[in-house]
């Protein structure tokens, strides 16, 4: 079964007619919508980045029967060459935050990555996209300093606060995983409008309708 995991990107879209359901992991209960496919709403219950009960969300998509995940994410530019409005799959990632693990008490050592070949599924479904580049994750809320967002650059491509976590999970539950990010803005400083949470929302608003169309064909030609 596909899984998508979506946040920031899916708050505005019109989502497909889904099951809303309750799923008891080991970890906690987490929400999903469920039919054809899975649909994990990342920030349920209002939830920020920094307090996403990541292992149950991740766990709940695996007890549902998902084996490819597709996590959509709403990111900010690191690299003045990636506009907005830009769709980049990305193929590595690498966290600044702490990463949650389901093997807290075992010596159990997973490879992370990015499924190169679902990566190449999404993409012929989104000729538009870009597949390459790095996720950099931070720990959230707050939006990442000037000063932070220079030297993230010198590492990676793209800035969020929730693919790396997913990635890794989806790892240690043997899901395949890729992600579809939606860059909405260039990050703090690169750029030469101030940012806030706000104006981020406002981005993912306006794209509402790229998001529909994208996720319609996702589910449409890989589901």
């Amino acid at each position: 079964m596909l899984g998508i995991i979506g946040g920031t990107s899916l708050l505005f879209a019109e989502l497909p007619d889904l099951k809303k359901t309750e799923i008891a992991t080991p970890y906690g209960t987490a929400e999903l919508y469920l039919g054809d496919i899975a649909l994990l709403l990342r920030h349920q219950h209002e939830m920020p980045p920094h307090q996403i009960n990541f292992p149950a969300c991740i766990s709940a998509l695996a007890i549902a029967g998902v084996d490819r995940a597709v996590a959509f994410g709403s990111v900010g530019s690191l690299n003045k060459s990636i506009r907005p409005g830009s769709i980049i799959i990305p193929d590595d990632y690498l966290s600044m935050a702490p990463v949650p693990t389901i093997h807290n008490h075992t010596q159990e050592h997973i490879m992370p990555a990015i499924d190169a070949g679902l990566s190449r599924e999404i993409s012929s479904c989104i000729p538009e996209s870009e597949i390459g580049g790095t996720y950099v994750q931070t720990g959230g809320p707050r939006i990442e300093t000037k000063a932070e967002v220079r030297a993230l650059s010198e590492i990676g491509d793209l800035v969020g606060m929730t693919i790396a976590s997913e990635a890794t999970l989806c790892n240690e539950l043997d899901i395949a995983f890729s992600a579809i990010c939606m860059v909405d803005n260039y990050a703090h400083g690169i750029g030469e409008d101030e940012l806030s949470y706000e104006q981020i929302l406002n981005f993912a608003r306006a794209n509402t309708k790229k998001t529909e169309m994208i996720l319609e064909r996702i589910i449409t030609r890989i589901g």
